[in-house]
């Protein structure tokens, strides 16, 4: 009786030329490209959302003096939230940027300017090991600082500027009256939010800011000749 054996799976071929060879890499660097592109897309995506709360929210909260000033406050958290799924977009977007560029730089590069490099070809070696076990090039705090210093910071700052101009202004905000002798007490009494004091919203707040400056400029590179998104 004999038994049924499968055939063996045949291996898919590699390139036996160098025609071959240049085909595949100029296939396979307009995959990567074509990947890149739609991670810069999802980038931009979540910049326009980003965008369209904060205008949303502030159009709503500076437009009558009947509006909650903890619209502003929604809106920072919002934003931070979006920011995060920004920098998580980013690190993916990064893999892809550095594939594109070891052909442009070292690939496309020499085709137009050759240099004489050492080695015998150790990008590609470089690129093989990432194929093989792929991984983030930059940490997640990283990539939140880039995309603080390059949009978010300036939300942000538009956000807070928002924010202190309307428990500041009486047009703006219904029941405030300035007392002179006491402008900083009715200011942080005005920041109040339901049950929640203003001494601890001002304190939230400034904690809040202080640790967007803290990423903004601990993950500040310094010097390289990268250009950066």
């Amino acid at each position: 009786m004999t038994e049924n054996i499968a055939p063996p799976i045949a291996s898919a071929a590699l390139p036996t030329t160098s025609a071959e060879a240049t085909n595949a890499m100029i296939h396979y660097y307009r995959a990567e490209m074509t990947r890149l592109n739609a991670w810069r897309v999802r980038l931009d995506l979540t910049t326009n959302w980003a965008i369209t709360v904060m205008a949303a929210m502030l159009s709503v909260t500076l437009s009558t003096p009947a509006a909650h000033h903890g619209l502003v406050l929604f809106a920072m958290v919002i934003v931070g939230l979006l920011l995060g799924v920004e920098a998580r977009r980013y690190r993916f977007f990064d893999v892809y940027r550095m594939r594109v560029r070891q052909f442009e730089r070292h690939y496309f590069g020499q085709l137009y300017g050759p240099k004489t490099e050492g080695g015998s070809e150790p990008w590609l070696l470089m690129l093989a090991q990432d194929l093989r076990h792929p991984r983030f090039r930059i940490s997640f705090r990283r990539a939140a600082g880039r995309r603080l210093r390059r949009n978010y910071i300036w939300m942000f700052v538009i956000l807070l500027m928002a924010w202190l101009l309307k428990i500041a202004s009486p047009d703006l905000q219904s029941g405030i009256h300035l007392d002179p002798q006491r402008p900083v007490a009715v200011l942080v009494g005005q920041a109040s939010t339901g049950p929640i004091p203003g001494w601890l919203v001002v304190a939230a707040v400034g904690i809040f800011y202080v640790f967007l400056l803290f990423v903004t400029l601990s993950s500040r590179e310094r010097g390289g000749d990268e250009v950066r998104v």
